[in-house]
């Protein structure tokens, strides 16, 4: 184990990692566990993490009932709940809607004025945070990297619409996070793939976005390049911890990437197609992905960058070494496989395009589409093009 001081937080790296709960502070002691499932419990995980808590003096509570999208009627529940036990402590323990809901619900526990997602929606600037509790990311999968990130994506289940709750001045950043490799060698074969696509997605977006700079470069040319490197393995071979350890490494630098510059469309069609048919975020970035290397690689300067990218891990052309990965861990070709109701997509096309344009992510694309080029790439990554 090692670790890492970031910002005002701490992380911690490496197998036993989850030891460091121990060190936790708090007056009260009382931590609450937000889960998305009860998988984690009877893997028995949740034990290991309870027995340090416990073993520390802690008294524990969990909310199991958040959703692969979680939505913002969970968030308001699973804050009341945090409300009757006033903990001192929050921790989202599981992939990333785990991680994103105890963020969420983290707000509105500390803020129970506010009623409605809308209220902490920029420009709104979200008032009391670490007035109540602090917050600790576990993270079971390697994908999202929200342990390191300054926002949570919600779901309004009415509109079908994703909101990203985020706080410019970094507050929603985790004051403990904990990056132990053991909890991710549960993950089946198909969701080590999509976790692991979505990190690769967030080094990818983030080097070529306008706003990057030399600091998110760093970031994520680093996770490209780790998680790159190890994604095949931790798939074909779930119990190496070195690999395990190194994707979750991948994923947190991505996450840090991203949140000091941006995404792009990738992520803007994904979080659509995640929005209005329930398709998993990491899914939905690891089928969007190559559409989009392709479509923004028209662009000289994004083009560049790709070569770059493709550089760190020996190869020449980036969107062929993303199509070699994808193939091998064996990723869906096109959204058709997923959402497999044609008629629907089809009536639904300009909806989707429009919800695609006032995506948070769009306008920090590296090649802005026009609304034809927006269908026209919506309609590629649903019936598909990249062969």
């Amino acid at each position: 184990m090692y670790g890492i001081k970031l910002g005002c937080g701490h992380m911690y790296c490496g197998q036993d990692a989850v030891k460091a709960l121990a060190d936790l502070p708090g007056e009260r002691k009382r931590a609450y566990i937000v889960m998305s499932g009860t998988i984690q419990q009877e893997l028995g995980q949740l034990k290991m993490v309870t027995d340090v808590l416990e073993g520390a003096g802690f008294t524990c509570r969990f909310y199991t009932d958040v959703e692969p999208e979680p939505s913002f009627q969970t968030v308001l529940k699973g804050a009341a709940d945090m409300a009757d036990f006033a903990p001192d402590w929050v921790i989202g323990f599981g992939g990333g809607s785990a991680m994103d809901a105890a963020k969420a619900m983290w707000v509105f526990y500390e803020n129970p004025e506010y009623k409605e997602l809308e209220d902490v929606m920029p420009p709104n600037e979200i008032k009391d945070l670490r007035v109540k509790a602090r917050l600790c990311c576990i993270p079971t999968s390697a994908g999202t990297g929200s342990e390191a990130t300054r926002a949570a994506l919600i779901k309004d289940t009415v509109k079908k619409k994703k909101y990203s709750i985020r706080c410019m001045k970094g507050r929603l950043v985790p004051d403990v996070a904990v990056l132990d490799p053991i909890f991710t060698t549960t993950m089946p074969k198909s969701l080590t793939a999509s976790s692991g696509m979505d990190a690769l997605t967030h080094a990818i977006e983030s080097y070529v976005t306008p706003k990057a700079n030399p600091y998110s470069d760093a970031m994520a040319m680093a996770s490209f390049r780790y998680g790159y490197e190890n994604l095949a393995e931790c798939y074909e071979h779930g119990d190496n911890l070195e690999a395990r350890a190194n994707m979750l490494a991948a994923s947190c630098m991505g996450g840090i990437a991203f949140s000091n510059c941006a995404l792009g469309i990738v992520h803007s069609i994904a979080h659509t197609f995640g929005a209005e048919y329930g398709v998993p975020h990491g899914l939905a970035n690891a089928i969007v992905l190559p559409y989009g290397i392709r479509f923004n690689q028209e662009n000289p300067e994004t083009a560049k960058r790709y070569r770059e990218l493709a550089a760190l891990v020996g190869e020449t052309d980036l969107l062929e070494a993303v199509m070699k990965l994808r193939r091998r861990i064996n990723v869906p070709e096109t959204m058709s496989e997923v959402v497999k109701d044609e008629a629907d997509v089809m009536s639904k096309l300009d909806a989707l395009v429009d919800k695609a344009f006032a995506d948070v992510c769009t306008p920090f694309t590296p090649r802005m589409p026009s609304r034809e080029e927006m269908r026209s790439l919506i309609l590629e990554v649903y019936h598909g093009a990249c062969r």
